[in-house]
């Protein structure tokens, strides 16, 4: 598909509009590739699909938000240290530059025997392939006293967003020496480090504007991705501000009032002036409308990330069962391009490459302190398997650490161009 010029591309959203009023949307000639889920799978999957097979397949991404934000760095706003524009993005690139046909639109089941997605509008997009990347939903009942309504008083703030803006500006407006309550999740969930990166930027904002607040953080886990080097760091930046309680010492978490904000554990009940509540997680819903979830989440193919249930289906980032890797947007950016090539493979007849994958997940702990882990890995017969492992470690001097921050941000711009433009 040859590249389109503004004008076109204004076009091509009226024309999709219009389409949504008829049975079917159709776009092109040649093979139909669908991809649900614009974030870092999705929008990377559905441009390399496009770009490298040169106009041979025709690719339709289908995604609700016109404008997506990135649950990455999402913690750097709350901490002050991004604006939340930097973190929104658009798919007029994908669409301009690449010809991928974006329709704004939610994808509400799959008919894997007639290959048609079904959306929200009633319309039906057909595929030969099928690409599958929505991302997470929150299991609320997992915790006793959350739900839904609740994450208006208590933001779990774990797909970006209003959530994400909620949180933020109840952490700014939170009385003076209050004490400010985490939940972390149970495993497996999105971005392993995450939680605790949000205690530190959250910490960071505190010592900046309420510097007697304190922090409680309710653990499920007894230990966590980066645990030294968080402990360390909270040590360094904010002492006597971040009280991190194990499940062996708080006996669980029993039950959450919401209206009186309580967290009432065996150890004690624990009162909040403001809280983020992330409860366990599942693969999004439109991958277990389209039956390849097995349980929560995905099982997938590691040569190809293929869905176990479906060959025509690829799940990708962290809805898949992805075995070592884990569930990040640098993950979901690096399967992508796995599922890419081969879906071109098979469609075209072009060369396929054996599967490598790799991840590192940075977390910023304090002004200029970054640390980080990772590791590449292989499609192994039955998994992917880790080939090398790397992680930051304690002691390192501010150099380092300033470094690694600044090798976050190039990564960011780089991910983020990737997938968009």
């Amino acid at each position: 598909m040859s590249k389109i010029s503004r004008r076109s591309f204004v076009g091509l959203a009226a024309a999709s509009s219009a389409a949504l009023s008829m049975p079917s949307i159709a776009f092109g000639v040649g093979p139909r590739v669908v991809v649900i889920g614009g974030g870092a799978g999705g929008a990377t999957a559905a441009k390399y699909i496009a770009k490298d097979s040169k106009g041979a397949i025709n690719v339709t991404l289908v995604e609700a938000s016109k404008r997506y934000y990135t649950c990455f760095f999402s913690n750097l706003y709350l901490g002050g240290v991004r604006n939340y524009g930097s973190i929104g993005h658009n798919y007029y690139g994908l669409a301009v530059n690449h010809g991928v046909n974006v329709v704004h639109e939610w994808a509400g089941s799959v008919d894997t025997a007639s290959k048609k997605v079904n959306l929200g509008s009633g319309a039906t997009v057909s595929y030969d392939k099928l690409v599958l990347s929505p991302g997470i939903d929150l299991n609320y009942d997992s915790i006793n006293g959350y739900s839904a309504e609740a994450q208006t008083h208590m933001p779990h703030a774990w797909k970006s967003g209003t959530q994400v803006q909620l949180l933020k500006n109840q952490v700014l407006n939170m009385k003076q020496g209050g004490t400010f309550v985490m939940v972390t999740p149970p495993n497996p969930y999105r971005c392993p480090p995450g939680p605790y990166e949000r205690i530190s930027m959250i910490a960071h904002q505190f010592k900046k504007t309420n510097p007697t607040a304190k922090i409680v953080v309710l653990d499920p886990k007894m230990k966590f991705s980066k645990m030294g080097l968080f402990m360390d760091g909270w040590q360094k930046h904010y002492p006597g501000m971040i009280e991190w309680i194990d499940p062996e010492t708080h006996g669980g978490l029993k039950n959450i009032n919401v209206a009186k904000m309580e967290f009432e554990t065996d150890l004690d009940t624990f009162k909040a002036d403001a809280a983020s509540v992330v409860p366990a997680q599942r693969a999004g819903a439109i991958a277990m409308a389209a039956g390849v979830n097995d349980g929560d989440w995905c099982p997938i193919n590691p040569a190809s990330m293929q869905s176990k249930a479906d060959e025509n289906i690829y799940v990708l980032g962290d809805a898949s069962v992805a075995a070592s890797m884990p569930k990040s947007g640098f993950s979901a950016n690096s399967q992508a391009k796995v599922a890419a090539n081969h879906i071109r493979g098979s469609l075209t007849g072009s060369k396929v490459f054996d599967a490598r994958y790799a991840n590192t997940c940075w977390s910023l702990v304090g002004t200029n302190d970054g640390i980080k882990v990772g590791a590449s890995y292989k499609a192994g017969p039955e998994k992917i398997d880790a080939t090398s492992k790397f992680v930051s470690k304690t002691g390192e001097d501010s150099a380092v650490r300033k470094a690694t921050y600044d090798e976050s941000v190039s990564w960011y711009d780089g991910i983020t161009t990737d997938m968009f433009s």
